[in-house]
């Protein structure tokens, strides 16, 4: 007997445990059911006649001034672009900006929106154009230096196609 509460202890412990549980709980339940109606609270309801105050007046819209002349209205006016090698049109055609490290597709289309098409601007960049050209690159800002771009540039733009794979890796 002994070696039955010791195998099974818990699980009967656990089984009366949830028997009292139920039996407290359907008990509870069947009590307030079975009160009668005096016992429970009556649940009042009011009825509440509408007032006066409940019906909202109609309201009239305040008089619109009307100005005699309509003011002019002035354009902002846009500062002048800053003229630079880094947005200066490229020359006919176009060089592939992906061969570049760092640079994929969202960043290659970004800089072509920007007028960067060529590695020869890269390679021209002076820290001015650098710097403008990386505020305007959003996620993607500080790449530029990062990656080395001017430097790739450089060996691009000049052929050097060997330099480059030296220095940063198979294209």
């Amino acid at each position: 007997m002994q070696e039955f509460f010791m195998d099974y202890g818990l699980w009967l412990l656990i089984g009366l445990l949830v028997l009292i549980g139920a039996i407290f709980l359907l008990a509870g339940r069947k009590a307030s059911v079975d009160s009668p109606a005096a016992e429970r609270p009556a649940l009042v309801e009011k009825e509440v006649a509408p007032t006066a105050a409940a019906i909202p007046e109609p309201v009239t819209p305040a008089p619109s001034i009307i100005a005699a002349e309509p003011q002019p209205l002035v354009a902002p006016v846009a500062p002048p672009p800053i003229a630079s090698q880094a947005t200066a049109p490229a020359p006919a055609g176009q060089d592939n900006l992906l061969r570049m490290k760092g640079v994929g597709p969202k960043l290659n289309q970004l800089l072509i929106e920007l007028g960067v098409t060529r590695y020869e601007q890269i390679a021209n960049w002076t820290d001015a154009d650098l710097t403008a050209i990386d505020a305007k690159l959003g996620n993607f800002k500080g790449r530029p230096v990062r990656d080395q771009w001017i430097d790739q540039a450089k060996y691009l733009a000049a052929g050097d196609f060997a330099g480059f794979e030296a220095k940063y890796g198979k294209l």
